[in-house]
C-alpha cells in the first residue's frame, strides 16, 4: 500500500529541481500540481486546461490528492525537462510562449498545441505551414471607428509585400479598407479592454501617428493562430531589414505588451489649461508615451518620447501647485528637452508604478533607431 505522506515528499522535492521549479507550460514557479499521464509539473492556471484535455493529460495536486507509488515513480522518471523535449522539441522562433501573466485563452491554446494536436513534436510539420503560407486570410469582428459596433470584416496578410490588409464587405474589388506594413504592427491581446476572451489589439503607425484596430474570433484558435501568424510576418521582415541580428535580439521586438497603461490627466503646454482626463499607454520598446481620449480610441490624440536622462529627460514628483481643474492631486512631472509635460494620478500608488515605469525607460540607453523615432515626433510638433 502506498505512503502518502512519502509520495507527498518525494513529490514536493520533486517540484523543487530546477527542471520541475517553474511551470512546464508558462514558467510560473513552484509549479504544485502535475499531469500524472505527461510527466510534468504545472501551476494552478494551467492544471484547470489540462482537466480540460483527459485524453492526453490527467491533474493531481501534489500537495492535496493521493498518489500511488507507480504515479510517483512515473513522474521521477519523467518531468518537466524530458516532457519539453518531446513536447517543444520544434518550436518555431517566432510562436509565442505565454507567461504566467497572460491572457487564458494564450495559455490554453499553447498547452492544446503541445500536447493535443502535438504542433512541435516534429512529426506534424505540416500543422505549422500555416504560419509562414504566402497568403492568410481571416474574418475577424471589428470595432467600428464611430460607432463602437463590432462588424465582421475580412483581414488578409501577405507575406509577398509585409502588409496586412482589411476590407469592409468580402468583396474585395471595391479594395481594401486599408493597408497597412508590417513593419510598424504591434498586436497584443486585451480581452478585459476589448469585452472579449479573444480581444486582440492591433497597433500600426499612419502617417507616422498611432491607430489602433480592435478585434476578436469566437474561436480561440483561430486567434491565436491569426497572432501567431502576425508574429511569423513580423519575424520574417526584422530578419530581412536587420540580416546581421541574432534571433535573440529580434524575438522581442516581434509583438511586445506595453509596460503600462491606465488613465491620468493631462494639461496643456502653459500648464494652464484645463486638466482633461486620457487613456495613456507606456511602450517601452519605441520609448513612446502615448494618450488617447479613452481606452477603445482608433486614433492617438499625442506622444511623449522617451530618451534618456543624458538626453535631458527625466520624472520627478509634482504638487502641481497653480494647475486648474485638476480632480487627482497626485502629480508627477515628465521633463524632456522642449518642454516639461504634467500628469495627474488618481492614487499615490498609481503615481508610484508610472513612475517606476517611466524611469525604467528613461535609465534605458538608447539604440541607433530611437534616434529616428525622437527626430519624426519632433518633427510633428
Amino acid at each position: 500500500m502506498a505512503n502518502r505522506d512519502r509520495n507527498k515528499k518525494i513529490l514536493l522535492e520533486l517540484a523543487k529541481q530546477p527542471d520541475n521549479n517553474r511551470c512546464a507550460d508558462c514558467g510560473a514557479p513552484d509549479p504544485d500540481w502535475a499531469s500524472y499521464k505527461l510527466g510534468v509539473f504545472v501551476c494552478l492556471n494551467c492544471s484547470g486546461t489540462h482537466r480540460n484535455l483527459p485524453a492526453v493529460s490527467r491533474i493531481k495536486s501534489i500537495r492535496l490528492d493521493f498518489w500511488d507509488d507507480e504515479l510517483v515513480e512515473f513522474m521521477k522518471a519523467n518531468g518537466n525537462r524530458s516532457g519539453s523535449a518531446i513536447y517543444e522539441k520544434e518550436v518555431p522562433a517566432f510562436y509565442y510562449r505565454p507567461r504566467p501573466s497572460d491572457c487564458e485563452v494564450l495559455r490554453e491554446q499553447w498547452i492544446r498545441a503541445k500536447y493535443e494536436r502535438l504542433e512541435f513534436t516534429g512529426e506534424n510539420s505540416l500543422l505549422q505551414q500555416v504560419y509562414t503560407s504566402g497568403v492568410r486570410e481571416l474574418v475577424l469582428w471589428k470595432k467600428g471607428k464611430d460607432n463602437g459596433h463590432f462588424q465582421k470584416r475580412k483581414f488578409v496578410l501577405l507575406l509577398e509585400d509585409f502588409t496586412l490588409k482589411y476590407f469592409n464587405r468580402e468583396d474585395e474589388s471595391k479594395g481594401p479598407k486599408a493597408v497597412i506594413s508590417i513593419q510598424d504592427l504591434n498586436a497584443t491581446f486585451q480581452p478585459q479592454k476589448i469585452g472579449h476572451a479573444h480581444g486582440l489589439q492591433i497597433t500600426y503607425l499612419k502617417e507616422a501617428y498611432t491607430r489602433n484596430l480592435f478585434v476578436y474570433h469566437e474561436s480561440g484558435k483561430e486567434i491565436v493562430s491569426w497572432f501567431n501568424t502576425i508574429r511569423a510576418m513580423r519575424f520574417a521582415y526584422l530578419k530581412t531589414a536587420f540580416p546581421s541580428a541574432s534571433d535573440n535580439e529580434i524575438l522581442p521586438r516581434i509583438t511586445r505588451s506595453y509596460l503600462k497603461e491606465g488613465f491620468m490627466e493631462k494639461t496643456g503646454p502653459s500648464q494652464r489649461e484645463p486638466f482633461k482626463r486620457r487613456w495613456f499607454v507606456l511602450d517601452a520598446v519605441d520609448r513612446k508615451l502615448l494618450y488617447f481620449k479613452n481606452q477603445l480610441d482608433a486614433e492617438e490624440l499625442g506622444v511623449v518620447f522617451l530618451g534618456t536622462d543624458k538626453h535631458g529627460y527625466s520624472v520627478r514628483e509634482s504638487s502641481a501647485a497653480g494647475a486648474r481643474s485638476n480632480k487627482w492631486k497626485c502629480g508627477l512631472a515628465v521633463e524632456t528637452p522642449d518642454r516639461q509635460f504634467l500628469f495627474m494620478c488618481e492614487q499615490e500608488r498609481e503615481r508610484r508604478e508610472w513612475m517606476e515605469a517611466l524611469r525604467q525607460v528613461i535609465s534605458t540607453p538608447m539604440q541607433p533607431h530611437d534616434y529616428t523615432t525622437e527626430a519624426s515626433i519632433r518633427r510633428r510638433r
